[in-house]
């Protein structure tokens, strides 16, 4: 009986933690669009180093060893060229910013020559990998931000908006209603606890919920929302998947806890990682036609 009320009291104190710690990184993010791109830009910054020291942490073992400080100062150089070309010469420096940071994942393969360390070349590509899996997809999310653009309440870029609320609903559709009316298993070999329940359930609030976004947008066209959430269910999925079997490959429950309900950085923005690069070419081919 004791047993079965600690167990009790300790899903519910684990999901206490991970509503408030959610609720905190809607509300700092929400915060840091409505302020300013540039606060946007800082903010997923640090969330670029953590990501970085955080993978590099949990890929160590006795058949890998990443370049750990190398790897976190070549993601964040390639975050801040990225970025900072686009915030101080708009989309025109995009081709220079490909230009420039094209040599840099090259620098972990010449530092491993140095190195004298067994398996070089699963230590130089577990450290390129980190930088295209986390820097890269998390500096295209300021370039996404349409300044012209909005929302009747208040003046949040529309499509980066509606990317992260989408993603945000979709997420915690999915646990919802997978925790409660789960059954039938989406991808038991990588993720036991995915459903296909959850997945269809989060799916489908994530579509009304963009469409309700719809009523409030200022320059958002409903066929653009529509597409902009299935890219997210899609590739969020995979992202989420992906994030779940790397864990598994290295015997870890979560990527790390410096996020109380949610683990590691790694596990609150997996879907990103995936979803970003593929939203994001939809948004320029927007911008294009």
């Amino acid at each position: 009986m004791f047993s079965s009320l600690k167990i009790a009291l300790l899903k519910m104190s684990n999901f206490w933690a991970r509503t408030i710690t959610g609720l905190s990184m809607v509300f700092l993010i929400l915060a840091a669009l409505g302020l300013n791109i540039f606060f946007f830009a800082a903010l997923f910054l640090i969330v670029t180093v953590l990501g970085l020291l955080e993978f590099y942490s949990i890929t160590v073992t006795e058949e890998c060893k990443p370049q750990k400080i190398t790897g976190t100062i070549l993601g964040t150089i390639v975050y801040l060229m990225i970025t900072g070309l686009f915030l101080f010469r708009g989309f025109d420096a995009l081709l220079l910013s490909a230009v420039v940071i094209f040599p840099v994942f090259f620098i972990p393969i010449i530092i491993e020559v140095y190195r004298k360390k067994e398996k070089p070349l699963i230590n130089a590509a577990v450290t390129i990998f980190g930088m295209i899996y986390i820097a890269v997809p998390l500096s295209l999310l300021p370039l996404m931000n349409n300044s012209d653009g909005g929302t009747v309440l208040l003046h949040f870029p529309a499509y980066l908006t509606a990317y992260f609320l989408i993603t945000w609903i979709y997420d915690t559709g999915a646990y919802l209603v997978g925790k409660n009316f789960g059954k039938h298993k989406f991808f038991e070999r990588i993720s036991p606890k995915k459903t296909w329940e959850g997945t269809i359930g989060g799916a489908t609030i994530a579509i009304a919920a963009a469409t309700g976004f719809f009523f409030i947008s200022e320059d958002i066209r409903l066929i653009h929302l529509i597409v902009l959430t299935f890219l997210v269910i899609l590739f969020g999925t995979f992202g989420d998947l992906a994030e779940s079997l790397f864990k598994r490959s290295l015997n870890l429950k979560d990527s790390g806890k410096i996020l109380p309900g949610h683990g590691g950085i790694l596990d609150r923005f997996d879907t990103l990682f995936v979803s970003a690069p593929f939203v994001f070419l939809y948004f320029v081919f927007q911008i294009i036609l």
